[in-house]
């Protein structure tokens, strides 16, 4: 049984991140262009799934956005030159790290901003002392000492 363990503990150290590039076809011959093409589309997002790059998503869009990235990277265009056109068309939001700008400080500030509101909202959480319990009655306390017996 560890053999069998350490040999799936191998295959798993092997294995690299999963392309959704199945189709050979899709690939360029060129091997350069092709990782200048990968190297692209890592750093644009899938606008259907939103988490996953497009060379990492398997939707029918981001097939299409890999044909594109490759017929511009085949045509000759620089890679800043593909993301510019992917960014004219779909704007910031195609790019998995958008620019620090005024338009997308609330995206790179909001994670800093919501830290800083738990935290804010914890300390006073932890500072605020429980209110202490009202004495008993002399009917409860005589409730109790029966309950005691």
């Amino acid at each position: 049984m560890k053999p069998l363990w350490l040999a799936l503990l191998f295959a798993l150290a092997l294995a690299g991140p999963a392309r959704a590039v199945s189709d050979p076809a899709e690939m360029l011959p060129d091997r350069a262009q092709e990782l200048r093409a990968e190297a692209v589309g890592q750093q644009l997002r899938c606008l259907v799934c939103q988490n996953e790059s497009v060379e990492d998503s398997d939707a029918d869009l981001a097939r299409d956005l890999r044909r594109i990235i490759r017929t511009r990277v085949q045509a000759g265009d620089s890679n800043k030159q593909v993301i510019a056109w992917m960014v004219a068309r779909y704007g910031d939001f195609v790019r998995l790290r958008p620019p620090l700008r005024p338009l997308t400080w609330v995206l790179w500030f909001s994670p800093l901003l919501a830290l800083l509101i738990g935290g804010g909202a914890a300390g006073l959480a932890l500072r605020r002392k429980p209110a202490a319990a009202p004495p008993l009655s002399p009917a409860e306390r005589k409730a109790l000492a029966d309950l005691l017996r």
